[in-house]
């Protein structure tokens, strides 16, 4: 069954030491991996990107390209 983790920076890391197979890294600040309470626009872009690794094969670690933010 293909899966996609999403971790924020501070532990970036550690999909690479566990060799999961597709993980994406946020810029956000822990606890809050798909961005901000109430920025369902934001989540919905994170929810988005991780899904779109789904398709890719093998191990891949992509970092989502845009900083947190406040709604």
């Amino acid at each position: 069954m293909p899966t996609v983790s999403v971790y924020v920076k501070p532990f970036g890391h550690i999909p690479g030491l566990m060799g999961l197979s597709r993980s994406l890294i946020t810029q956000h600040p822990m606890g809050r991996p798909l961005g901000a309470p109430g920025d369902s626009q934001r989540q919905s872009a994170v929810i988005e990107m991780a899904l779109g690794l789904l398709t890719s094969d093998g191990p891949v670690i992509t970092e989502f390209p845009e900083p947190y933010r406040l709604p």
